[in-house]
């Protein structure tokens, strides 16, 4: 039996990508993920992330991850119907990884917060057809989906870290860090509208360039 986890990461930032991965392990192996420790990267300091990260992936068959860039998360908060939001693009993209895998069974955090729903949306994606548990707070429940949480993590910081090198302090990209808020009033303030890794659709980065060129008029 081969099993799958997936889990998302940076869902809510204004900065940076959504990441989704996917692990695939042996069932026999899934008491391993325990002894290792894994178990929801928010509960992981990031050192600790890492080291476990690096021992999913000698552990586990194969991994995938796949980076959603915020230009394809505005895209479908602007323009998509409903229900063909951010959850669907969620949905669709965990399809992708799951196709790839070719599990027997999975486990995914559901994002919707109707959990069946989105294992409905997650099925119509794919190709062949396989047994899907999705649930809330499953990166919780199960080490599979932990496993997952933790690759997308790491994936996902390593991109905030790189941002960092290039454009300096951005903080964590979350707009509740008054690093990334102040990161973001500089930006605008400096070359009037946001570069391609800000999410232009989130009511923070809006309303800050509201305020801005409210500040600007005013000086005109």
């Amino acid at each position: 039996m081969r099993v799958v986890g997936v889990d998302d990461a940076g869902r809510g930032p204004v900065i940076g990508p959504l990441v989704i991965a996917g692990v695939l392990l042996d069932e026999a192996d899934l008491p391993r993920l325990v002894d290792l420790g894994v178990r929801d990267s928010k509960l992981l300091s990031p050192r600790r992330r890492q080291r476990l990260a690096g021992e999913i992936r000698r552990l586990a068959l194969q991994c995938q991850v796949i980076r959603l860039a915020p230009v394809e998360i505005d895209q479908v908060v602007r323009f998509g119907r409903k229900l063909h939001k951010l959850n669907r693009l969620e949905a669709q993209t965990m399809a992708q990884v799951i196709t790839i895998l070719k599990p027997d069974i999975v486990y995914v955090d559901a994002s919707d917060v109707l959990a069946n729903r989105f294992k409905q949306h997650i099925a119509e994606s794919l190709p062949f057809k396989v047994q899907i548990i999705s649930e809330h707070k499953a990166d919780v429940k199960y080490p599979i989906v932990s496993a997952a949480s933790i690759i997308a993590k790491v994936e996902r910081d390593k991109a905030i870290s790189r941002l960092q090198v290039k454009h300096g302090e951005t903080g964590s990209g979350y707009a509740s860090d008054p690093k990334t808020i102040k990161f973001l009033e500089n930006w605008i303030k400096r070359f009037g509208s946001y570069p391609d890794f800000v999410r232009k659709s989130w009511k923070p980065a809006k309303r800050l360039k509201k305020e801005a060129k409210a500040k600007q008029s005013k000086l005109d």
